[in-house]
């Protein structure tokens, strides 16, 4: 898969049970509610370091509803993001604070903080990627005009959406991503 000129892929990655543990509580994933909470899943910083050799931007998109909800500050999200941003391979984090009723824009499953990313680090979304462990990654990813990969969790969700794979885990996601670049065309 070849960039446009001067344009850049991506790999889009949501932030709770892609690249961090989240915590179920009646079948709804909750991201942590500290930064002394916030565990990096295995195989991730791996993952992330090969898919950047190979040339791909990586860049976080997530809902941060409990922002809106009153249930976390906005600072303890960014310190979160922060910290990944410091301890791993990454290029950027977009985030969106609001909830459904709210109608915004950034909220996934549309597919605006995809593209305010793309506009400001100069990505090609058709030879990008989003890799999400909800329906509505995958719906934004294909908003964007991204290929898709959904993470296979319990609340996934997955009859919701139409993913282009299906993995267990982001180091499943890297290794089916290298694959599909460096298949002859």
């Amino acid at each position: 898969m070849s960039a446009a000129p001067g344009r850049r892929p991506a790999v889009f990655l949501d932030r709770d049970g892609v690249l961090i543990d989240t915590y179920v509580r009646d079948g709804v994933p909750h991201p942590p509610n500290q930064l002394a909470e916030m565990e990096v899943l295995p195989g991730v910083a791996e993952a992330l370091t090969r898919l950047r050799q190979a040339g791909f931007a990586l860049i976080i998109v997530t809902n941060q509803p409990d922002v809106a909800r009153g249930t976390q500050r906005r600072e303890v999200v960014e310190a979160m993001n922060g910290q990944l941003l410091r301890d791993l391979p990454l290029d950027g984090a977009f985030v969106c604070y609001h909830d459904n009723a709210n109608g915004c824009g950034c909220r996934k499953p549309k597919a605006g903080l995809i593209l305010q990313a793309a506009e400001e680090h100069g990505l090609n979304l058709a030879a990008s990627y989003m890799v999400g462990d909800r329906w509505s990654d995958v719906a934004a990813g294909a908003a964007a005009g991204c290929r898709t990969v959904l993470v296979d969790r319990p609340y996934s969700q997955v009859e919701r959406c139409a993913p282009d794979a299906v993995v267990s885990d982001l180091p499943a996601a890297a290794e089916l991503i290298l694959r599909e670049v460096s298949a002859p065309r």
